[in-house]
């Protein structure tokens, strides 16, 4: 696609996508625990603006505004199918840019890798963060500390779960990338970053699930359960987020010290069921609403209106 025409597309997609969107709606925080520090969690995002992904788009942007943000957490499969060609594919316009257009979703977004992103050019999704202002993704995974207030941190550590998983490294067809990757190295550095860690929260984000209701490869949780779960045991992680399944799931297994929080897709959801640990679980779209103090993390499980649909709060 030449300059010219690209701009053009660009203005009449950006047109539509203002006009069809709508004015904002003004959303009240009474009940949510709401604090002076908040971010959303969102993945399993890029659908073309299908299925539910506008609405959430839109629900996502009421509420950076509401909340105040700091930031948005990707985690994983921002493109689907076949993640994408290089830094120039349209996908990152029609999945992405023109998408999460609110003026209050223009801040640093965090992204990971998803199995979808591996089906693809990894490497652009890292050089993005040179043609994107709020993508900011300076490796596969890589660990961000914020002052949430004068006497509180808080450590996130993005990781890169589908080279930890076997049934992608012998798939070099379809993930040709996974197999490449060191998976021991990548261990070494969340051990490590946790190890070191002063941080009043500690919080882990992946794009597959330790445990989860699903009727994906058992494997999958095997081997992250085998390889990830035992440092964030070790290290009593207060949170581990991810996606991956497409519903929600709050999960508190009794030998444990870690909640195990799935963030359901933000364009297409899947049925789930309960499991041994569930203490929530929905079928609904959505995305997450994190509210951060000195003693209390509270997280909102939104639905694709901007609802919240469970609310839990962990102290210190």
């Amino acid at each position: 696609m030449n300059t010219k025409l690209f701009q053009i597309t660009l203005f009449f997609f950006t047109a539509f996508t203002l006009f069809s969107c709508g004015s904002k709606e003004g959303i009240s925080t009474k009940g949510l625990n709401i604090s002076d520090y908040n971010f959303i969690i969102a993945n399993d995002l890029g659908r073309n603006g299908y299925y539910d992904q506008k609405p959430i788009a839109t629900a996502m942007g009421q509420w950076a505004d509401s909340a105040d943000i700091e930031f948005v957490a990707a985690a994983g499969d921002i493109h689907h199918f076949n993640g994408v060609a290089s830094v120039n594919d349209p996908l990152w316009m029609t999945n992405y840019e023109l998408i999460y257009s609110d003026p209050s979703l223009m801040l640093d977004w965090y992204p990971i890798l998803g199995n979808h992103e591996y089906r693809g050019n990894t490497q652009a999704c890292l050089d993005y963060s040179k043609v994107s202002r709020r993508w900011i993704m300076p490796s596969r995974y890589y660990t961000v500390v914020k002052e949430v207030d004068d006497k509180t941190t808080m450590r996130l550590v993005f990781i890169d779960t589908a080279p930890l998983i076997e049934k992608y490294r012998r798939d070099s067809l379809d993930y040709p990338d996974a197999y490449k990757q060191d998976d021991t190295a990548q261990l070494h550095f969340i051990d490590s970053v946790l190890t070191v860690s002063k941080e009043t929260w500690n919080i882990v984000i992946g794009h597959h699930p330790v445990y989860a209701y699903t009727l994906k490869d058992d494997s999958e949780r095997a081997d992250i359960q085998s390889k990830l779960d035992p440092i964030l045991r070790k290290h009593k992680v207060d949170f581990y987020f991810c996606g991956h399944i497409h519903n929600f799931q709050h999960i508190k297994m009794t030998d444990s010290p870690v909640d195990y929080i799935v963030n359901s897709s933000a364009s297409r959801s899947r049925p789930v069921e309960k499991i041994e640990g569930t203490q929530f679980c929905s079928n609904l779209s959505g995305f997450a609403l994190c509210s951060v103090d000195s003693t209390h993390f509270t997280v909102n499980l939104m639905d694709k209106d901007g609802k919240s649909i469970y609310k839990y709060t962990r102290n210190k």
